[in-house]
């Protein structure tokens, strides 16, 4: 509709300083009127007059002035009665848009910023070839409803900007717990081990503790500790043959141990419960690798949640991960543990590991783990780990021959050091901060 030309044209306006000479006069009109008739020593000339260096050496070169050697210091005298300051005429006509003046005086005011050269950039608008007094709507979506009434042909349509990039889609982002577990999995993976089904959430106490050799009178087992489910409160679904195994050694012991010399109770092994370990998958995966007709070296891992009734604080939840490695061959033993667990955490960026004595129901010897943490500058407990007992493992139906070694630890924590977290209420609940989802990094944790 408009055609544009560009014109660039140049005028000369007033500096600032210009602006004060053409009020006031110039510096040497200015410094010829501030002597007296008898004189003025050059010192306070040159000391007490406005722009004196420049106004003295015009003025001299005018002929305005004289010095006076005559009487000792230097005094400086008018040469002439009166004088007419051009350089104040020409740039108050300037000033009123009269600009006459030779290119020589122009040039040699603007060495003395009096004067400055402004260009000014326009534009000449023209016709177009599609001028209108009138302005369409150019359509940007062609309907149905034009291709039924063909009225598409009679319209105009705004030509599709390719180049544009468009608004940026809502999507959704990785939380830090998803980027550290596929870090886990990661090297699971490349030391050989196989995932574990881990989708059961609710187990039944059976499979949570009695398999794994904890007795029915741990503390554990109290509602102030566990999850016990309603509905259904109970199963009876479980390999007898196995069931009554795990009950004699319980009860009256069995492969060299003396066992806990109670009163089994099946009715407390039916009871269902949020799992409170992901060991418990870890042992029907054992069961079921018992059951082959030759035994086979595995390892196995998995990383899921698990609930215990906690009181919620900065580091506990009711609810958190799980990351359990379990490796089962003959001859396993201490050695072997400690020779994984360096070959796991190394990977994970702890190049330092010491191990303390400990105590679980279903290993023995049981080690907790600590890593130095060189950003804390101390040591930190990271896992558990441990050498399953014969208890456990022989009513499993696993060759006598056979090891498990085992060992975990929680994801939140490791999460929590690699992204600076100090409660962990602000990386999983209410209080999480939908940005820090939005902007934190990928995790690489041997770095």
């Amino acid at each position: 509709m408009v055609k544009s030309e560009a014109v660039k044209s140049t005028k000369w306006e007033l500096s600032e300083e210009g602006l004060l000479v053409a009020e006031n006069g110039s510096h040497e009109a200015v410094l010829y009127r501030s002597i007296p008739d008898n004189g003025m020593p050059q010192a306070e000339v040159m000391k007490t007059v406005p722009n004196a260096k420049v106004g003295f050496s015009k003025a001299m070169s005018s002929g305005w002035i004289m010095i006076d050697k005559s009487g000792g210091a230097p005094l400086v005298k008018r040469k002439v009665d009166s004088i007419t300051d051009t350089v104040q005429n020409h740039l108050n006509e300037i000033k009123k848009g009269i600009d006459n003046l030779p290119d020589n005086v122009r040039n040699d005011y603007k060495k003395r910023k009096l004067l400055q050269e402004i260009t000014v950039k326009s534009f000449r608008l023209m016709k177009g070839p599609q001028y209108s007094t009138t302005i369409k709507k150019l359509e940007t979506d062609l309907t149905s409803e034009m291709l039924l009434t063909g009225s598409w042909k009679e319209l105009q349509f705004k030509p599709y900007n390719f180049d544009a990039l468009g608004q940026p889609p809502e999507c959704g982002y990785l939380h830090p717990l998803l980027k550290v577990r596929a870090e886990f999995r990661e090297i699971f993976l490349e030391m050989g081990f196989s995932e574990m089904p881990t989708n059961q959430y609710v187990e039944s106490s059976f499979w949570n503790f009695d398999a794994l050799f904890q007795p029915q009178q741990h503390p554990a087992r109290d509602a102030h500790d566990t999850f016990f489910v309603s509905s259904p409160a109970t199963t009876t679904d479980f390999p007898m043959d196995y069931l009554e195994r795990v009950k004699k050694v319980h009860s009256k012991g069995g492969y060299g141990s003396q066992g806990y010399r109670y009163e089994w109770k099946i009715d407390e092994a039916q009871k269902n419960l949020l799992r409170t370990h992901t060991t418990a998958v870890s042992a029907r995966m054992l069961y079921h690798l018992a059951q082959l007709k030759e035994f086979k070296p595995q390892k196995y891992f998995s990383i899921d949640k698990v609930f215990r009734n906690e009181t919620l604080d900065a580091t506990h939840l009711a609810e958190f991960h799980q990351v359990e490695g379990v490796v089962a061959a003959e001859g396993l033993g201490l050695a072997h543990l400690i020779g994984e667990l360096d070959a796991f955490f190394s990977r994970l960026g702890f190049d330092r590991l010491q191990f303390k004595p400990a105590y679980n129901p279903y290993t023995e010897p049981s080690m907790e783990i600590f890593a130095y943490h060189a950003g804390l500058g101390r040591w930190i407990e990271i896992g558990n780990s441990g050498v399953f007992r014969p208890e456990m493992l022989l009513p499993l139906g696993l060759p006598a021959g056979v090891g498990v070694v085992a060992w975990g630890l929680s994801l939140e924590r490791p999460t929590m050091i690699k992204y600076a977290l100090d409660n962990i209420r602000e990386l999983v609940g209410p209080r999480v901060d939908l940005r820090m989802l939005r902007d934190n990094p990928l995790c690489r944790l041997r770095k």
